[in-house]
């Protein structure tokens, strides 16, 4: 039985979730990794984002990022740990954030009190998830809570967004979608990224997107347009149910008063960073 508003923690992790994401795709992040001689953009992704789990493998970031081709980070992995140790990404990482967060936010923003008990509250929440079948949420809950509040708040929303996403890849393993087939009755809700953009950066061909779509329409959940079905719709409502029942705990722990304060502090910073140009202001609506 839930003491939270409904959807209450998906709210909060829409508010937390992309100022975290932003800095694997900030100029900061790409001249940190330039600066180790990791100048390809996939290569930084996959190691900044893979760099906690130490030095792996192909294999282990095709499974635990789920809707990236193999033959893709094949390409950079197990290279990019030849160019830069994981823990001296993690370094640059770090650095990046830094820069990132001053940058976007401003210098008294990120030296406030509302910084500081962002921090605290995220971090308060994490103290709730779990590390079972959640590598990548395992694996940064062992790195280091940074001591100043902006890096603090950055590496507890990571926790928080690593956490969220690990349950949801149960939930398309449970719905029996593979990557593809997830990309693509995504990208069909109309919230996901376009077909091009996707196969333009998960290194998957036309070929497969088109498989996948088959295989969706003979399971009656995409139609003849490619558009979802009304049982299509139902799945993909019921997997973000399942994410947040997945997710809930981290919240749950937190309580109402606190997740609608750090809802609302979150809020707060993201709006500060889409005027700054991070992204697009629709970002924050959810």
């Amino acid at each position: 039985m839930t003491s939270l508003p409904p959807r209450a923690g998906r709210r909060c992790h829409n508010a937390l979730n992309p100022l975290h994401s932003t800095v694997y795709f900030s100029p900061d992040f790409a001249k940190e990794l330039a600066g180790l001689g990791i100048e390809d953009s996939n290569a930084a992704y996959f190691a900044g984002r893979a760099a906690a789990m130490g030095a792996v493998g192909p294999g282990v970031i095709a499974a635990s990022f789920y809707n990236f081709s193999h033959a893709l980070i094949a390409r950079h992995v197990p290279e990019v740990w030849r160019t830069a140790a994981p823990e001296v990404v993690l370094e640059a990482r770090l650095r990046a954030a830094d820069t990132t967060l001053r940058r976007l936010l401003g210098e008294e923003a990120v030296a406030s009190d509302e910084m500081a008990e962002a921090a605290g509250l995220a971090l308060r929440a994490a103290e709730a998830c779990t590390a079972h079948a959640r590598p990548l949420y395992a694996a940064h809950a062992d790195l280091p809570v940074p001591e100043q509040p902006h890096l603090a708040y950055w590496h507890a929303a990571t926790l928080l967004r690593e956490h969220r996403g690990d349950g949801h890849l149960t939930a398309l393993l449970g719905a029996g979608l593979d990557p593809v087939e997830a990309l693509v009755s995504h990208t069909a809700t109309g919230k996901g990224m376009s077909p091009r953009w996707t196969l333009a950066t998960r290194g998957w061909s036309r070929t497969d997107w088109e498989a996948a779509s088959d295989r969706l329409r003979e399971r009656g959940l995409l139609d003849g347009e490619g558009e979802l079905t009304e049982a299509g719709t139902a799945l993909r409502a019921e997997l973000e149910d399942t994410t947040d029942r997945l997710d809930a705990a981290p919240y749950e722990h937190l309580g109402a008063e606190g997740v609608e304060r750090l809802t609302v502090l979150g809020r707060g910073f993201l709006a500060a960073a889409v005027v700054a140009g991070a992204f697009p202001a629709d970002l924050t609506g959810k």
